[in-house]
């Protein structure tokens, strides 16, 4: 398929996390097919991550990221 930007170029593909991802070589511009952006938004959401704190005898939740889409969108 031909970058619907540039209108050249054949798009490449690469694998991201289990994610098919189109992108073009020349303009980094990204295609995703249908829900595939769903998923790239599960799998960076944050999550949240529970404890125990036996000193003040409360759970402590924080949140804690899984990914990062700097990563996901790095086809250098």
């Amino acid at each position: 398929m031909k970058c619907p930007s540039c209108k050249t170029l054949e798009l490449a593909m690469a694998d991201r996390q289990g994610i098919e991802v189109d992108y073009c070589p020349q303009c980094r511009g990204v295609w995703l097919d249908r829900g595939e952006l769903d998923k790239l938004i599960e799998r960076n959401s944050p999550r949240e991550e529970r404890s125990y704190d036996g000193n003040a005898g409360r759970e402590k939740i924080s949140p804690r990221r899984r990914g990062g889409l700097r990563d996901f969108f790095d086809f250098d």
